[in-house]
């Protein structure tokens, strides 16, 4: 599913396109998605400038001067900008057609994501009690041990909990763990404070990374402009269950947390 990079990189991709442009019409042709679309999208969108496109965790923010739209891509969902006159897909559920005479299409097989409407961010229950962002200065190893304080649950369960810490999904979770030296079965309070910050410059280095290389494409993601996304060519543990570790050729191994393969290294993550 798309996670923070894959969200983080549409959003940089669609800006140029949306900003300070005015929404003309909105279509709802499924409006049966995770929840359903807010009716308030149709009704008060038209005619509404976007000011700003912001991110918070995996939900985009579509700001105007009557409310904010939250979009959520779910497990398979895209936004994609087209040529309005351009023919539906299969799958494509709403489109917001543009000043500019683009649209932009929410494209989602599974129809897991969410395209929501709020006048009020903060209180919004969705958004209200999500930890901090994980590249801000607000997330760090302090912050993160005071956060383990007594939790005895596995890292890489604690580090995916959005309560701690927004967007770190289970691939750049592997990945972290992995470059920071630190087995995910480990119990959160008991890793000090010096591999805590080895933790957080990791979640931070592997993050960047990925956006700057426009996401990670397994399976459904692709960017605002139809594009893929080219980090798993640098994946060094996410799905390569059974090959060498690329730092000591050990066999990589797999083990389930909370339903999910995490894949590591024996010799390299204690």
């Amino acid at each position: 599913m798309p996670e923070l990079p894959e969200v983080e990189t549409t959003r940089l991709g669609l800006m140029p396109h949306v900003l300070q442009q005015q929404v003309q019409h909105v279509e709802i042709r499924q409006p049966q998605l995770r929840w359903p679309v807010s009716t308030e999208i149709a009704a008060l969108l038209p005619g509404q400038t976007i000011h700003q496109l912001t991110r918070r965790g995996k939900y985009l923010i579509f700001a105007t001067d009557v409310g904010y739209q939250l979009v959520h891509l779910g497990m398979s969902g895209s936004l994609r900008l087209v040529e309005k006159d351009l023919p539906w897909r299969k799958h494509d559920h709403i489109q917001w057609v543009l000043s500019s005479g683009q649209a932009l299409r929410f494209h989602d097989p599974r129809r897991f994501g969410a395209v929501l409407w709020t006048h009020d961010l903060l209180q919004h229950p969705l958004l209200a009690h999500l930890g901090p962002e994980p590249l801000t200065e607000d997330f760090s190893a302090a912050y993160l041990q005071q956060k383990a304080n007594g939790r005895k649950i596995p890292i890489k369960s604690f580090i995916m909990n959005s309560q701690v810490v927004v967007g770190v999904g289970n691939i750049y979770a592997s990945e972290a763990l992995f470059i920071a030296g630190i087995h995910p079965l480990r119990a959160a309070n008991q890793i000090d404070l010096r591999a805590l910050s080895r933790l957080v410059t990791a979640i931070k280095n592997v993050l960047a990374a990925a956006i700057a290389q426009g996401g990670t494409t397994l399976r459904d993601f692709i960017n605002g402009q139809g594009d893929p996304g080219y980090f798993q060519q640098q994946l060094r543990v996410y799905g390569r269950e059974g090959e060498a570790c690329d730092q000591c050729q050990t066999l990589l191994a797999m083990v389930k947390i909370n339903q999910r393969s995490s894949v590591y290294c024996e010799n390299c993550q204690t």
